[in-house]
């Protein structure tokens, strides 16, 4: 009588396990097949979110440098350029400012790329799944610009385009299982 009560603890641990075991394989095969299920349509949706972010970003940076140009231009022909900071404080502080600003050019170039080139590769696929390899490329891009957003100061207009172009750059990596972007 005591070797069967020693082996039905046993016993439980092994359905236990086997249960768990189970319940692990089918989450694990559940996550590609719920993944696929979206159709190409929505996942075409979700990149021409990403793909007007990019090019709002894009165009409000370029308004942005062309404001500041046409402000300094006019402040220098009016005789208001300030005469109280030495010239090499303005020309370092110019460097940085360029170097910035290049910096964040840069990355968003690179994610222009990446998203043509998923645009690309996507319109030319049966399975969107196909295309995952470009999410990522996209993702790692956007993890670029979240790094340089961060560092910068570059105002509240930029932080609130960012965080809408992030938030479609993780709805599409969602849709791919992709590990989405931090904040």
């Amino acid at each position: 009588m005591e070797i069967r009560i020693n082996m039905e603890p046993n016993m439980n641990l092994r359905k236990i396990g086997v249960t768990a075991l189970c319940c692990c394989a089918i989450f694990a095969v559940s996550i590609p097949i719920a993944a696929q299920t979206m159709t190409k349509a929505v996942v075409a949706e979700k990149i021409r979110r990403v793909e007007d972010g990019v090019d709002e970003f894009r165009k409000y940076l370029e308004r942005r440098g062309d404001n500041a140009r046409n402000a300094s231009s006019t402040a220098q022909q009016s005789g208001r350029a300030s005469g109280r900071r030495g010239t090499a404080n303005t020309e370092a502080r110019t460097a940085t400012a360029q170097a910035g600003k290049d910096e964040l050019d840069d990355a968003l170039g690179d994610l222009n790329s990446s998203t043509n080139r998923l645009r690309r590769k996507f319109d030319a696929t049966e399975k969107w799944i196909e295309t995952k390899a470009q999410v990522e490329r996209v993702v790692d891009d956007g993890r670029r610009i979240n790094q340089v957003v961060a560092r910068g100061k570059y105002g509240s207009d930029v932080a609130k385009l960012w965080a809408t172009l992030r938030n479609n750059i993780n709805d599409l990596a969602r849709a791919y299982n992709v590990a989405p972007l931090g904040a």
